[in-house]
């Protein structure tokens, strides 16, 4: 695809609301579309206003190459795929590379470790000798480990220890083992999010953009290669917002082919289609619900992607109907649609949420499994099981909301987008002659949980770009990206007293970088624009991607644990929050 096509697909106007085309040619509206570089009037197909079509890709190229009309069309098709899956291999190989590396527990995985073998072998969470499984001369030696039945308090739902029991059960308890389906899932969602952008901007280009920049974020790459919750919860929630995606573009085909066509063959509003037609089942919003069960089911911050994007669905399906041409949009959606939008994602994600706990309800020892079983009272219809697990949650609830332990790496969630205080998973100082070591003054070894600062920094004014695009040009697109990140992001701001961490910001890296590639396609100018125009923006767009890049190759060493000298780490410290 061109940078023209992208740019214009990226760009062309997305609010709902525009004058017809009569109107819009002598208009005080239109003069300022003009002035905000617009030179289309509308689309006159309602159809196409609906779900607007992927471009045309491009077959010169392919045609060069001495391949037929039919054959370039099929290559050329084919690079919706292959660009996402290319960036997925690059990503992969990353996030692969020496992933045993160090060979020993890091951080809180000598949690989730050891509760997912647990999982495995019992059921549920037993307990262990503290610092067992952290002796790395018994790593790979599970047999040797006491693993007791004796049952554990966990605060943290078992489904996100399930995903990482899945590694250990192929490779063992060591730690390739428990980090490989974090290596797995970071890679995927890198595949995921360029063809979420691919759908979101209409562009193949701009997708593998998306996809690129989180391959190279630091703080999605280091989550990559630990074993703990965070990324199982944003992974699951990009599945979600990928469904729903598919979704609003799969209901407004149907109320698009419902629409009435004249004999020039353009559909137009109608308010009958608009306010009559049912969109029936809508199995991508049930398979939403289903992934944003398993979020809630691996951290409960995942609760929230689950609350916003049900009212993000609802704000797309009154946006549908009133494109349609329903006289009362908001009470057609009432009527027609957020019956089946609750239904489909709210019971959905309940079931799928209480399936991650079959262990536990099938184990005879689990913790306060059997806490309701002689209890009666107002709710003794309830069966006992879920009274109990009622019971248990009600119990993690107040140690979560009352955690006020200080940690020296606790940070605000105000400081999390310009990389105020990072965590720090693993450090080392080894001597001359040690671990690799060749520096007289001595080397340090760190994964440093950090986000590729270029990235993020850049994020901020993306942000606010989309925030104007939302708010002033009614961009679609912007509300569901800034939707997704605040939903990730500004629920941490009710807990600012407890202890809480920057890497859970991992949750929402892939909505910023849909943000940087949103900015990026701004760039490139809009239709219309002159060649020197789109040069120079082609220029500022490729030399923020490769900044970027560099940036990632440069903190490599401190997100992997590499040995370095002394001053090439003290050279990356470039604040003093960041130590």
């Amino acid at each position: 695809m061109t940078s023209e096509t992208a740019t214009e697909s990226t760009l062309h106007r997305a609010d709902e609301g525009a004058p017809d085309e009569a109107a819009q040619e002598q208009s005080p509206w239109a003069r300022r579309l003009r002035r905000f570089g617009y030179s289309e009037r509308p689309r006159r197909d309602t159809r196409e206003r609906l779900v607007p079509p992927f471009p045309e890709p491009g077959t010169r190229v392919w045609e060069r190459l001495g391949l037929g009309p039919a054959l370039a069309r099929r290559a050329a098709k084919a690079t919706g795929w292959l660009g996402p899956l290319l960036v997925a291999v690059l990503a992969g190989g990353l996030r692969f590379w020496h992933l045993g590396s160090p060979r020993e527990v890091v951080f809180d995985e000598t949690y989730y470790a050891k509760d997912a073998w647990s999982l495995l072998k019992l059921g549920y969470e037993g307990t262990w000798p503290d610092g067992k499984v952290a002796n790395p001369q018994i790593l790979g030696h599970p047999q040797t480990i006491p693993l007791s039945d004796a049952p554990g308090y966990v605060v943290h739902p078992p489904m996100g220890k399930w995903v990482i029991a899945v590694g250990e059960w192929m490779f063992g308890l060591n730690p390739f083992g428990w980090r490989f389906m974090m290596a797995l899932l970071g890679t995927l969602s890198v595949l995921m999010l360029c063809r979420i952008g691919r759908r979101l901007f209409r562009s193949t280009a701009l997708g593998c953009v998306a996809g690129l920049l989180m391959a190279v974020d630091g703080l999605q790459f280091v989550m990559s290669r630990i074993a703990l919750l965070d990324l199982v919860i944003m992974f699951f929630a990009l599945a979600a917002f990928g469904c729903l995606l598919i979704d609003r573009d799969w209901a407004r085909a149907r109320l698009a082919a419902a629409l009435p066509v004249n004999e020039d063959g353009f559909a137009g509003p109608d308010q009958y289609a608009a306010s009559r037609t049912g969109l029936g089942w809508r199995p991508w919003r049930i398979a939403a619900g289903f992934f944003l069960g398993l979020a809630a089911a691996s951290k409960w911050n995942g609760l929230y992607f689950l609350a916003v994007f049900a009212v993000m669905t609802v704000a797309w399906d009154i946006g549908a109907r009133r494109l349609a041409g329903a006289r009362r949009p908001y009470l057609t959606v009432l009527r027609k649609d957020a019956g089946w939008s609750l239904l489909s994602l709210f019971p959905t994600a309940v079931v799928t949420y209480l399936l991650t706990w079959t262990g536990w309800f099938a184990s005879d020892n689990a913790y306060g499994r059997h806490w309701a079983d002689h209890r009666g009272g107002t709710w003794s219809w309830i069966p006992a099981p879920i009274r109990s697990l009622w019971h248990y949650e009600v119990q993690v609830y107040d140690f979560n909301v009352n955690l006020h332990t200080p940690h020296p790496y606790q940070s605000n969630p105000w400081s999390w987008i310009v990389l105020g205080r990072p965590v720090s998973y693993y450090f080392e100082s080894p001597k001359n002659g040690q671990d690799g070591c060749h520096t007289a003054s001595g080397c340090s070894r760190e994964i440093l949980a950090l986000g590729t600062p270029l990235l993020w920094w850049s994020a901020c004014f993306a942000l606010l770009y989309l925030l104007y695009r939302w708010i002033l040009r009614r961009d679609w697109r912007a509300g569901a990206i800034v939707t997704a990140a605040a939903a990730g992001w500004l629920p941490w701001f009710a807990y600012q007293d407890r202890t809480i961490f920057y890497f859970y910001a991992v949750a929402f890296v892939p909505y910023l970088c849909l943000a940087v590639t949103m900015m990026i396609g701004a760039f490139l100018g809009p239709p219309g624009s002159s060649e020197s125009r789109r040069m120079w923006g082609a220029v500022g767009a490729g030399t923020l991607v490769l900044l970027i890049v560099w940036n990632f190759i440069y903190f490599f060493p401190i997100y992997t644990g590499m040995t370095i000298p002394y001053s090439g780490w003290q050279a990356r410290m470039w604040f003093d929050s960041w130590i």
